[in-house]
């Protein structure tokens, strides 16, 4: 049986970085108010395959349209490329599998908020949270195809180490859906400055996108601290694992930095951008931790 490819496994692991650079374009998109830039057509862009207006936000749009559907091909090839590569029942064929599965869905999930306008000023909580969590499933799909493609074993989970992973990834998933609402809510409702913006999350008549706002610095440090509790003493029972436990203190304190200078700078949008790339980042970090803490 054929344990580990290392020409799958590099490719995998760019499949996964230019899936992350797509989510970062689609958060550039929700940050600029461009995703109505191609109307509510879908696949078309305004009712064409290349859109003729050239305004800032019909471009931005298709560009993210372009992104995902040079990413239809790349992860074909993933499945393709595991299933020559590897004999039945090995779990990069089913990592490839679910990453195509995932990956059909973020497509209809992201025609629903087209087709439906549940874009720009009438983006919705509910949608944004069923896209993010997709989304996460996505990337610990895309995660785990390359770490199992280098030769490790399937995943049994089992015992007080899958139930302590499966908090850490629950509570990171909550922290990220937060954060989804919380970046609508800079992007719909603007505020003139920190006072202002702390006033309009915690009044009771605001919109749910500013209540949650208020939350998701909470959310952040009660899931820093469960994530600080999980992974230390990891790195002393097991020492092979304490290179992965760096990893993610390490990120984790750098997204805590950045969503504080985020809240304090009232949310650039290059900011906001560099907050969601150290979230998926972690969010890779947890999911690789995870994995090897159950072997």
């Amino acid at each position: 049986m054929r344990k580990a490819d290392p020409r799958f496994a590099r490719y995998a692991w760019l499949v996964l970085a230019y899936n992350v650079a797509v989510i970062l374009w689609g958060a550039f998109v929700r940050a600029t108010g461009s995703g109505a830039g191609c109307g509510n057509h879908w696949p078309l862009c305004n009712g064409e395959v290349t859109p003729h207006s050239h305004t800032v936000a019909t471009l931005i749009e298709f560009t993210h349209r372009a992104m995902t559907g040079l990413d239809t091909p790349l992860i074909l090839l993933l499945v393709i490329w595991a299933f020559r590569a590897f004999p039945s029942g090995h779990p990069a064929r089913l990592g490839a599998t679910l990453s195509a599965v995932f990956l059909v869905i973020e497509a209809l999930i992201g025609a629903g908020l087209v087709l439906l306008e549940r874009v720009a000023q009438n983006a919705s909580a509910y949608w944004q949270s069923a896209h993010l969590l997709n989304t996460l499933t996505l990337l610990a799909c895309l995660t785990l195809t390359p770490w199992w493609a280098s030769g490790n074993p399937p995943l049994r989970p089992r015992g007080k180490a899958a139930w302590t992973a499966g908090i850490s990834l629950a509570a990171v998933a909550l922290l990220g859906v937060s954060g989804a609402v919380a970046a609508l809510g800079d992007t719909l409702f603007p505020a003139r400055s920190l006072a202002s913006g702390l006033a309009q999350d915690w009044d009771p008549s605001s919109n749910i996108f500013l209540r949650l706002r208020g939350l998701h610095p909470l959310i952040a440090a009660a899931t820093a601290a469960w994530l600080l509790l999980y992974a230390l003493p990891l790195s002393i029972r097991r020492p092979a694992l304490r290179g992965r436990v760096r990893t993610l203190v390490v990120t984790l304190g750098a997204q805590l930095a950045a969503g504080a200078v985020n809240l304090l700078l009232l949310a650039p949008i290059w900011l906001q951008i560099l907050h969601l790339l150290l979230a998926d980042l972690l969010w890779i970090a947890l999911v690789l931790l995870s994995a090897e803490s159950l072997l």
